[in-house]
């Protein structure tokens, strides 16, 4: 038996068995290690290499953030500026959590992480209008996926350290495809609010209540445009944003708000390890996993197998893209980007499509991974918050997929659209 088949067969079966991911890989790396008689300190010293590299302590430092900022009020001063911009129309508080997950997403980077800081406001919010609790969820889990793709995304960061690619630029082509994915979602919130009449009771818009409430929630709104104008205006580097991130998050707790407590900081400490511990895991092991596939020639592999479609890169990118939804109902978002990326990149790249869209692409991709059962973790969040089963909001969601997979066919045959701004930003031509 080669290597490759070797692995397939280890990850497979010790998932299927109930063995967790980071552990299946590492059995599926060993496998590969023993089959190609190399050394099983191969797997220490890719440990030890991928921890090594210093974008990573970003990831960490925007968990802790954005769970500070989440226990610090910030969170509610949003939803309050939600409320005034969108709250009078046809579903509403709808529309207010989806505004609401795209402020907060600019905040935590994290997908699961928005879902439940908005969720859990703004589902008990539509339950008492009389929204479904498969709806209610639904809204709150595909709006939460949105803090994987505005930035600062977690996922873009991964991405970016796997492939070799800028953060900043990632960071840049991310906004637009994250801003058209929250017009979208609002569209179909709206539509679906509007035909089982759910909602469009508030206050009629006005500006003056809006910037009453822009103005209480000046220093929630000030935290994107401090992390991300750092970056960009050359101030400070993606991991010393993250840093600037958690102090500035301490201090609107703590000095302005005074909403954050002494076991708040415990608790969002304690959710920082416990994630960045099992990134880490997952980091190390797929290292090895990666330097393996590159070993087995398993990418110039892929490229034989879709080299009947090379002329086509719009059918190669719909077929990863299928594969990519297919998979992330097993397997999560992280370990999707750190395995197959090494697999994906070189073929994509060698097509002819730029690896910064591809970026983009993959996190697109992943996030309807967020959204489909059995792994869904958004889905489990929200149904937690609504009170509903899995399933419930797994069929509530299907509508909300639908923008997901329309940003998904315009990246496929479209790209000035996204790498505008950070080839504007950076100089760089995409032709």
């Amino acid at each position: 038996m080669n290597g490759p088949t070797a692995m397939a067969l280890v990850f497979v079966f010790t998932m299927l068995i109930g063995v967790p991911i980071p552990f299946a890989a590492g059995l599926a790396t060993v496998a590969g290690i023993w089959i190609a008689d190399i050394p099983l300190t191969l797997l220490a010293q890719s440990a030890y290499t991928a921890f090594d590299a210093f974008p990573l302590t970003t990831i960490p430092m925007f968990v802790l953030a954005g769970a500070l900022m989440e226990k610090g009020g910030m969170s509610e001063h949003l939803i309050s500026i939600a409320r005034r911009l969108v709250g009078a129309y046809k579903g509403g508080i709808g529309l207010v959590t989806v505004v609401s997950c795209m402020f907060f997403a600019a905040l935590s980077g994290s997908g699961p992480a928005t879902t439940a800081a908005i969720g859990s406001i703004t589902i008990p919010a539509m339950l008492k209008e009389n929204y479904k609790a498969r709806f209610a969820g639904a809204i709150t889990a595909a709006a939460g996926a949105l803090g994987s793709m505005i930035p600062p995304s977690n996922l873009l960061i991964i991405y970016g350290l796997v492939a070799e690619q800028s953060i900043p630029r990632l960071f840049l082509a991310g906004i637009v495809p994250g801003l058209t994915l929250g017009v979208l979602l609002m569209l179909v919130t709206y539509l679906i609010a509007r035909k089982n009449n759910y909602g469009g009771t508030g206050e009629p818009f006005s500006w003056r209540p809006l910037m009453g409430a822009i103005w209480e929630g000046k220093w929630a709104i000030g935290a994107p445009v401090l992390i991300l104008g750092g970056i960009y205006a050359g101030i400070f580097t993606p991991s010393e944003a993250a840093a600037v991130a958690v102090f500035y998050a301490l201090f609107v707790g703590l000095v302005i708000y005074r909403q954050l407590t002494v076991k708040d900081i415990f608790h969002a400490i304690r959710f920082t390890a416990l994630m960045i511990g099992s990134v880490l895991f997952i980091l190390g092991v797929t290292k090895a996993f990666g330097q393996l596939v590159t070993l087995y020639d398993i990418p110039e592999s892929v490229s034989f197998l879709f080299g009947a479609f090379s002329e086509h890169p719009w059918l190669v990118l719909l077929l990863i893209a299928v594969f990519y939804i297919f998979v992330g109902m097993w397997l999560e978002s992280i370990p999707q980007i750190i395995i197959f990326t090494a697999v994906f990149l070189p073929l994509v790249t060698s097509l002819g499509v730029d690896p910064i869209l591809f970026g983009i692409f993959t996190v697109v991709a992943c996030e309807v991974g967020f959204l489909t059962p059995p792994i869904g973790v958004n889905l489990f969040v929200a149904s937690k918050i609504a009170r509903t089963s899995v399933e419930q909001v797994s069929i509530g969601v299907l509508p909300m997929l639908i923008p997901y997979f329309v940003v998904i066919v315009l990246l496929v045959f479209f790209e000035d659209w996204v790498l505008f701004l950070p080839n504007l930003a950076f100089g760089i031509s995409s032709h």
